[in-house]
């Protein structure tokens, strides 16, 4: 016998299950049965190719035993088991968190809820559970292929205890010694109405003891008889208005472990030169590692209801990795392998399926319910404008689910079509505006002209912007144009290149005076059209990348080369003008330490840091002392 201790988040996460108030505590038992599910699919799936695995149990099933002299309710599977290294990594540890920061989660999420907290399906701890309705849990298990087998003991205090056991088939064994007050979970009665609400899903059959036989019938068999209580049919499989809205959202949680319901889901079957079904859903709550690089992503794959793969990433694209559910296929071979799968034209004609099915899984959620969907795109929004660079080819119908807030949306979300609704008939193109935070952009000297002519400009503030910008070109017919970038071109009150020829030739020496100052800091110096009641900005010449996003990449230790943008000056600005009539009388201590400032006036307008903020200060106090003379 061995014993162990917790890891300290697990002994948190215990502690948080035990004496948080759960209104739902019968959950346990959908979490049990899935993970019996879950255990049985990847025995079903060694056995492709370990043809001996198996021997002669080849019948798979779940098993409820109550035993109400014992006060023990056991659920036990015939699945893949496991050895003692993995009972101590699957019990003893918390699956892909185990961290400091996922159990300061976990008590945020408790103390912030004003109501009953279901932190169980949320969390991804489901096998804790256990110990809502009981103050004692045993494991046994036997690892299919090995001759030990194991038991695992825990009162959910610092540890448990490992110790060698009997058991005469590979599978595992949950026993739960039940609390006083959840003894009525001994009762058939109360099994069979759980699992009809949260198991009848499962494709594998969910056993309770058989009633006792007639004492007047003889029986010549000692072999304890059990009866199905499930229906045991992939639900996938079976026709859409045979299935309930109640099932697909606890089928969704059975797939996911979470409690939450999911905000949409779409049930279909493909016919003609390749036959599959499947089952998508969007969830209700976004993962915790979405934006963790190595993250597994993709969907349950099956090939004629055998499971094969868990997180089949060939049939999911990344940019929809918040997609969960099932695929079916009745033409891949069931001892497909990642390799095969990478070069299956079957898997290539399911993924293009898939992102159908996935998008027009938005749109309906779009069209059906606002507030669903805001709720969507504040959790996966960033995620599905990957999409726009990665696969162009769907910008169309990307580009139609996209929101952003505006300088007319009061500070709502909006989407394109309505943007365009808005748009005032002079106006050609959509303008956009990309920085580090909206309160940023809505205080920008970029944007001055278009607001003064009644243009609206999207906020665009995430970094995948840069980059999504690239693969949506246009909308309904209307190029998207930076406010930020050379390309913006505004009629300046229908003056003709003559009038902006003189203008520029009349700025001439300010110019000229400008390059030469930050001849190395910036590409131009030209005279600005956008500009209202700013003196000078900063833009993006062609190809180049905005500032706040050099500035992320740089933060992530990438080498990233320094755009050098262009400086535009307002020539209708006081300061401007006065600047000019001092470079046209060559005061240059004066004219260079005046340049030298509006550049950094700039550079802080967009949000970058000064190269020297103690120069700045002392040359502002400088200049300052100097006009106060």
């Amino acid at each position: 016998m061995a014993e162990y201790k917790f890891e300290a988040e697990v002994s948190q996460v215990l502690s948080l299950v035990i004496n948080s108030l759960y209104s739902n505590k019968e959950i346990f038992l959908r979490e049990l049965v899935s993970n019996s599910s879950d255990a049985i699919d990847k025995a079903r799936f060694r056995a492709i190719s370990e043809k001996d695995l198996l021997g002669e149990d080849t019948s798979f099933h779940v098993r409820l035993i109550p035993d109400e002299a014992n006060k023990t309710l056991t659920i036990e599977d015939n699945g893949v088991g496991m050895s003692k290294e993995e009972l101590v990594e699957n019990l003893g540890t918390i699956a892909h968190s185990g961290s400091k920061a996922f159990v300061e989660q976990l008590k945020a999420a408790a103390e912030a809820s004003d109501q009953d907290v279901d932190l169980i399906g949320q969390f991804g701890v489901g096998f804790y559970s256990s110990f809502l309705v009981a103050d004692k849990v045993e494991v046994i298990t036997r690892a299919a292929g090995s001759d030990e087998s194991w038991r695992w003991i825990s009162e959910a205090k610092d540890g448990y205890v490992i110790e060698p056991a009997e058991r005469e088939g590979r599978g595992t064994s949950v026993v739960l010694h039940l609390k006083e007050e959840q003894e009525k979970y001994l009762q058939p009665w109360a099994l069979r109405e759980l699992v009809a609400r949260y198991a009848d899903y499962v494709s594998h059959p969910i056993e309770l003891p058989a009633p006792p036989a007639d004492e007047d019938e003889e029986s010549s068999d000692d072999t304890p008889a059990f009866e199905q209580i499930n229906k045991a049919s992939a639900l996938w499989r079976r026709p859409s208005s045979e299935v309930t809205e109640e099932q697909y959202h606890e089928f969704y949680k059975h797939l996911t472990h979470d409690w939450e319901n999911p905000l949409a889901y779409n049930h279909f079957k493909v016919e003609g030169t390749k036959l599959f079904t499947g089952l998508l859903f969007v969830p209700g709550q976004p993962p915790f590692d979405m934006f963790t690089p190595d993250a597994k992503h993709g969907i349950r794959l099956y090939v004629k209801r055998v499971f094969i793969m868990e997180d089949c990433k060939e049939l999911l694209p990344q940019w929809l990795r918040f997609v969960r559910g099932v695929v079916d296929s009745d033409d891949l071979p069931l001892n497909v392998s990642r390799e095969l799968l990478q070069d299956s034209r079957t898997v290539s004609t399911i993924e293009k399926q898939v992102i159908k099915k996935s998008l027009s899984m938005l749109e309906d959620l779009a069209k059906g319910s606002e507030e669903d969907y805001l709720k969507f795109w504040d959790m996966f929004g960033r995620v599905l404008k990957e999409g726009l660079h990665f696969a162009p080819e769907h910008a169309d119908k990307i580009a139609k689910l996209v929101r952003y807030k505006s300088s007319k949306s009061n500070d709502e979300w909006t989407s394109l079509a309505s943007y365009v609704e808005r748009m005032p008939e002079d106006q050609s193109v959509i303008y956009y505006a990309q920085g580090a935070s909206q309160m940023l952009l809505e205080n920008s000297p970029h944007l001055e002209g278009l607001k003064k002519r009644g243009y609206e400009i999207l906020y665009m503030t995430d970094g995948i912007d840069e980059w999504a910008m690239h693969g949506l070109k246009e909308f309904d017919g209307k190029r998207l144009v930076s406010a930020l970038s050379e390309e913006l071109e505004l009629d300046n009150d229908n003056e003709d290149e003559e009038t902006k020829k003189e203008r520029e030739e009349e700025m001439k020496v300010l110019t000229e005076r400008f390059t030469e100052v930050l001849d190395s800091r910036v590409k131009e110096v030209r005279v600005s059209e956008r500009l209202e009641d700013s003196p000078v900005c900063l833009v993006v010449p062609e190809g180049g990348m905005h500032a706040h996003i050099e500035r992320m990449l740089r933060a992530q230790d990438q080498d990233v080369p320094h755009t050098k943008r262009i400086l535009e000056v307002n020539p209708k600005h006081a300061l401007i003008k006065n600047l000019k009539s001092l470079a046209e009388k060559d005061e240059s201590a004066n004219v260079q330490e005046w340049i030298e400032l509006l550049y950094d006036q700039a550079l802080i307008a967009e949000g970058s840091p000064l190269d020297n903020p103690a120069l700045f200060a002392k040359r502002v106090t400088s200049l300052m002392e100097g006009a106060l003379k």
